[in-house]
């Protein structure tokens, strides 16, 4: 990945506020940058919409692979909160003195789903079958070395001893997001993706899902940290502490995630 400076990150930044929405409830408002990780991207949005309604504080998100937004966040990028699909990233970040110590903690728990949009595709508790079987071109995944989805993916078709056998059929996106894309537009047949994916409101062909096994992959434990960057911004201090309440708590399972676990960060 080609290492932008600092000085063009602070560009990046200044173009993303400028073409965020003008609604604003107050000018004074204070405004935080959100690194989103792809598979949580439509929840931080409803849950950011919530937030400003409550606060007048604004959120202006920025979304993809963890990987990536770690990246980015270790050569410069000026965001203020991350809000990953793994535990690891934000950890590293706090060692690493890009993240503020104290703020990391679980907001969400992800779940992975085998889904495709035929309604027929998958019958009840038939996805070992569906895949043992084969009758397919492509299993979308996100990228194992990129997204934690795309790694719980791969360690679920291991447990399941399918792993090799898939290998002529899977297709990699960068992200969970384009995992989900490819499937959608009938690209690939067949997708292991976020569960919250499958139940969102915007997607408009729900088709059949089999849940993969929690047992079958380690927890997808997400986790969220206050960044350097953000550690003197009001708006992304209280956005952090809003994920926290009932209200976003809610929200989040009803989503598709298990409920986070406060106090990841000791």
């Amino acid at each position: 990945m080609k290492a932008y400076g600092p000085f063009l990150w602070r560009v990046l930044a200044l173009l993303a506020l400028a073409l965020a929405p003008m609604s604003r409830p107050s000018q004074a408002a204070e405004t935080a940058l959100v690194a989103v990780a792809a598979n949580f991207a439509e929840t931080a949005q409803r849950l950011a919409g919530l937030f400003t309604a409550r606060t007048g504080e604004d959120i202006v998100i920025t979304v993809g692979s963890t990987g990536k937004l770690y990246a980015q966040i270790i050569n410069g990028a000026p965001y203020d909160v991350l809000l990953a699909a793994d535990q690891r990233r934000p950890r590293l970040l706090v060692e690493g003195g890009h993240g503020v110590g104290g703020t990391r903690f679980t907001y969400a728990e992800g779940r992975l789903s085998l889904w495709t949009p035929q309604p027929d595709g998958i019958p009840a508790g038939g996805g070992i079958a569906v895949l043992a079987r084969g009758q397919f071109r492509h299993l979308a995944i996100a990228n194992p070395k990129l997204a934690p989805y795309g790694l719980a993916a791969k360690q679920a078709l291991e447990h399941l001893g399918l792993w090799q056998k898939m290998q002529p059929r899977l297709v990699m996106g960068q992200n969970v997001g384009q995992a989900f894309s490819m499937v959608a537009t009938g690209n690939a047949e067949l997708g292991i993706i976020a569960r919250a994916q499958v139940l969102s409101p915007r997607n408009g062909q729900p088709g059949s899902r089999w849940d993969i096994p929690e047992h079958t992959h380690d927890p997808i434990l997400q986790d969220a940290v206050l960044l350097r960057h953000g550690q003197n911004n009001k708006a992304a201090r209280d956005f952090l502490a809003y994920l926290s309440s009932d209200e976003a708590r809610a929200l989040i399972a009803a989503s598709g995630y298990g409920a986070g676990k406060s106090g990841a960060d000791k």
